[in-house]
């Protein structure tokens, strides 16, 4: 038995903070967790920039609306739905990710909740779990499950590092000369053959 777990953002669909940050023109918000590995600082800062600038969710609700999935993504995660069961674990958040999920057919989903007052400023964020993506590995692997899984940043080496096979997906020139022990994929056709190749 084996299932695929994926990062969302810079896997599937383009990066949400980024986007919001070219809307807005606030480059401090493209700050990701290729430049930030760790998660708590970088979305502290970001919380600070919002408060700063008086931004409310339904601002950034409203940039999430207009973007697609990164071209390819959606045949691509039709694919892997036929070859077997797909996971996505990703640190972004219930009210961010619905119409991007939409789209890519409602694959299953693990991510993070935002705390909103009812004017929508958000306050804080919840994480379902520390370090939730490695221990999602972990659960399923107890399940009997053998684990593929492909990320393409800093916040996924622990769930690529605790898969049975992982390989990097358009990952910082960085992140390749650190890690030069995983495999990558620049296109999806390439990261879809080397699942298929892991599963054999």
């Amino acid at each position: 038995m084996q299932i695929l777990c994926l990062d969302l953002e810079g896997v599937l669909v383009p990066e949400i903070w980024i986007a919001f940050a070219k809307k807005t023109g606030v480059e401090a918000l493209r700050r990701t967790t290729r430049d930030e590995p760790d998660y708590d600082v970088l979305m502290r800062y970001r919380l600070d920039i919002l408060n700063q600038h008086g931004f409310k969710l339904p601002q950034i609700q409203e940039v999430i609306a207009s973007l697609e999935p990164l071209q390819g993504a959606i045949p691509f995660v039709k694919k892997v739905r036929e070859w077997g069961e797909l996971i996505v674990l990703s640190d972004t958040f219930t009210q961010f990710a619905g119409p991007l999920m939409k789209q890519l057919g409602h694959p299953t989903l693990f991510c993070h909740e935002l705390d909103v007052e009812p004017n929508g400023k958000i306050t804080d964020y919840r994480l379902r779990s520390t370090d939730h993506k490695t221990k999602t590995v972990h659960a399923l692997q107890g399940l009997n499950y053998k684990v593929i899984a492909a990320g393409d940043s800093y916040n996924d080496l622990g769930m690529l590092d605790a898969a049975d096979h992982a390989l990097l997906f358009r990952p910082p020139e960085s992140l390749i000369s650190e890690r030069t022990d995983l495999e990558v994929a620049q296109e999806y056709d390439e990261l879809y053959a080397k699942i298929k190749a892991f599963s054999q």
